[in-house]
């Protein structure tokens, strides 16, 4: 039989799983299923998906090693016996804007960015763990572990029943808040003043680096075909992944627009803002791939379609129908904001006249809003000296061809848009070839 491997997608959204022959770099079949709305899930509505996705991806009985991609940051916290002590935060859940405004009071922006890459704001890990702390204590005394979404799925997979076993790895750790960016180690005393206690006892998943083993299948799943003995690879934040996806290079920016809209670029040092207007994650090869993510993406064009009662192609055709917005000025901030940091902010409409009320040029409003967002995220990684040599454009947005037509010009960069593709599974599924052929 054939040995493929499969890499996995577990995103805000959905579950999306690719079964990828290493020699041919393509994709043999794929499956996903959807996850449920909200930014508080059980994570366990996760593994049901995952199962059902492999389903449909015709199982997994030819695979010899898989590898999980995921949405960054959240917060899964779990009893000693690894079951959900509440339902996990999702990095789109703003309930902790005030506590991230509280650690950046207590510690200055630039000592966060210089620690760990990133300041502290509602979506990350660090800042959910504080507003943990601070309003379900009773939920934090039964935590004996605190992870991410995909090291939870990875360490579901494996078998394992001991939640000191879970691993992550260094791209979506470094999205925490309390990791050190330089060493890749954890900022213990980071986690502490999150938690506001001096010595936390909470396990925190195990760094594995992007070449290693995190850990093999204990158990098979009969009903997808996963057998005992399946190697499991270290997994990778969504974005990391997705430039895994791409072979992106050093200099070489991917612009994803999706549920959210991310800007990330590969380097090959640390990245750190002292505004903290960026993220200096770490990437999934070794390097680092400094970020801006803004909380709205496809979601400004799709509601604005939806608005209009128009599909997707006809959106554009609106959209492109007219040269500009004829003063018709879009403020995207639907879902508050994370670049700038205004997690509390609205959209907004303005500059209405009788000359721009029509559906066209609202529609070109939409895209020229969250093109213009978007690049405000890649001044933003400019701004720290990191260049932007060439830029690809994926994600649901890329399929927009009003937003591939306006970005370009408003970034100021030649953009590619590659062909369709699950890019953050795909990126899963070169890390798993890599631990498989090792």
């Amino acid at each position: 039989m054939q040995t493929y491997v499969a890499g996995v997608d577990s995103s805000t959204q959905s579950t999306k799983v690719v079964v990828w022959d290493p020699q041919t770099e393509t994709v043999v079949r794929a499956g996903s299923a959807p996850h449920p709305e909200g930014t508080a899930v059980d994570p366990r509505a996760w593994v049901e998906a995952f199962l059902t996705a492999a389903k449909n991806a015709g199982g997994l009985e030819d695979v010899g090693a898989l590898s999980v991609g995921g949405q960054q940051h959240g917060m899964i916290a779990l009893t000693a016996e690894g079951d959900p002590v509440r339902d996990a935060l999702l990095w789109n859940d703003t309930r902790s804007a005030q506590a991230a405004e509280d650690l950046r009071a207590e510690l200055p922006v630039s000592t966060w960015t210089h620690a760990c890459g990133s300041a502290p704001v509602a979506s990350l890990t660090v800042a959910k763990v504080r507003w943990f702390a601070d309003h379900e204590p009773e939920n934090l005394a039964r935590t004996a572990a605190i992870c991410l979404p995909h090291d939870y799925l990875t360490w579901v997979l494996s078998g394992s029943k001991d939640v000191t076993t879970i691993t992550t790895d260094r791209s979506d750790a470094s999205g925490t808040g309390y990791v050190d960016l330089h060493s890749g180690r954890y900022r213990r005393d980071l986690f502490a003043m999150a938690l506001r206690r001096d010595e936390p006892s909470i396990h925190l998943p195990r760094i594995v680096g992007p070449r290693e083993v995190a850990a093999r299948v204990h158990r098979g799943i009969d009903e997808i075909g996963l057998r005992a003995g399946t190697l499991l690879g270290p997994g990778a934040g969504d974005n990391a992944a997705a430039a895994l996806g791409l072979k992106a290079g050093v200099g070489e920016a991917v612009v994803s627009v999706g549920t959210s809209g991310v800007v990330s670029v590969v380097a090959d040092q640390p990245v750190a803002d002292d505004k903290g207007a960026i993220n200096g994650f770490m990437d999934a090869s070794g390097n680092w791939l400094p970020l801006a993510c803004t909380l709205n993406g496809a979601r400004v064009i799709s509601m604005t379609a939806a608005l209009l009662g128009v599909d997707f192609a006809q959106f554009d055709e609106l959209a492109l129908s007219v040269p500009d917005a004829n003063g018709l000025q879009m403020l995207p901030y639907f879902a508050g904001e994370r670049t700038p940091n205004l997690p509390d902010a609205s959209a907004s409409l303005s500059g209405m006249n009788l000359a721009n009320w029509d559906r066209a040029h609202l529609a070109h409003a939409a895209v020229r809003s969250l093109c213009e967002l978007l690049a405000g995220a890649a001044d933003a990684v400019r701004a720290c000296d990191v260049p932007l040599n060439s830029v690809r454009l994926i994600g649901g947005g890329a399929r927009s061809r009003a937003v591939a037509t306006m970005l370009p010009e408003i970034l100021g960069v030649e953009v590619e848009v590659p062909q369709p593709a699950e890019y953050v599974a795909i990126g899963a599924a070169r890390q798993a070839a890599t631990i498989h052929n090792s």
